[in-house]
């Protein structure tokens, strides 16, 4: 029974640290995305440099690398900034997530 607890804990805390990082990451890269009429540069890149730190914390370093070349590149070519931005999106596509197992019980 203990085995199972731990197994279960194990994956509850794999799933918030999922949720804490790269889901906080997409949707807050969704927000900059889809409001960057309105937003400065600077803004961006202060809103990208974070997005890169919270994929590096996942374990994501190629999408977050993408990301903090974009952050730079939006201070001084946007288009560049699109092109990275779009590649660091594809790859996040691609990244690794905690697969849901069945549920457990724990009494």
């Amino acid at each position: 029974m203990e085995i199972s607890r731990k197994k279960l804990r194990e994956r509850v805390l794999n799933q918030f640290k999922y949720l804490r990082t790269c889901v906080l990451a997409r949707e807050l890269c969704l927000l900059v995305r889809t409001n960057r009429a309105v937003l400065e540069p600077q803004d961006v890149h202060d809103m990208c440099l974070y997005i890169s730190g919270l994929c590096k914390e996942w374990g994501c370093a190629e999408p977050s690398d993408l990301c903090r070349r974009a952050a730079e590149a939006v201070l001084t070519d946007e288009q560049k900034y699109l092109e990275l931005c779009k590649q660091s999106c594809m790859k996040c596509g691609e990244a690794r997530r905690p697969t849901p197992k069945k549920e457990t019980y724990v009494a």
